[in-house]
């Protein structure tokens, strides 16, 4: 229910905010509430990844893409996520996501998300996402962005970024330990 909350608040403010560039960055600030803590006090694990879908739902209304993407009938979806925690975020404690496009390949988006408390790095995510069609089938990423009116070949992906993309888009499962 949080998270609805924080959703429909996100849907009201972000076309107040300032608009972003596609492929970011773009800062969304929240605060952490009672109901996102873990037994130890602190900002349960599982909270961050949620409220990094609310930010990419912010860089996509603040980028001006939501008409064309809903227009379309594609629709987002995660396909692998990894975090990296640094510190722990606390009862009441405000922070903001830096979301931004790194780059992509054939299939799927690579986003880098931050959290920072002030300038304190808190967290590291790194995201590979995809858009798919409400009637079947795969959105290119190339065909995203000129959807969008920019320039579809990717930026240039740093080394580690790269990697990860690469084992992300290899892997295909494993067979069950016995």
């Amino acid at each position: 229910m949080n998270r609805l909350l924080r959703l429909l608040w996100l849907l009201l403010v972000a076309r107040l905010r300032a608009p972003v560039p596609p492929l970011g960055p773009c800062r969304t600030p929240f605060r952490v509430w009672p109901t996102d803590l873990d037994v130890l006090l602190h900002m349960n694990n599982g909270i961050y990844l949620s409220i990094m879908d609310l930010a990419r739902v912010d860089l996509m209304i603040r980028s001006r893409l939501t008409r064309q993407i809903r227009d379309q009938g594609w629709y987002p979806v995660v396909v692998a996520e990894t975090i990296q925690f640094r510190r722990s975020l606390n009862l009441f404690q405000r922070f903001e996501i830096q979301t931004r496009v790194l780059g992509w390949d054939e299939k799927a988006i690579v986003l880098e998300q931050q959290f920072f408390r002030g300038k304190e790095a808190v967290a590291h995510a790194l995201v590979r996402a995809r858009f798919l069609r409400k009637g079947g089938g795969a959105v290119s990423p190339s065909e995203l962005a000129l959807a969008g009116g920019y320039d579809p070949q990717s930026p240039p992906l740093t080394d580690y970024a790269a990697q990860w993309n690469a084992a992300q888009a290899a892997w295909k499962g494993s067979t069950p330990a016995r």
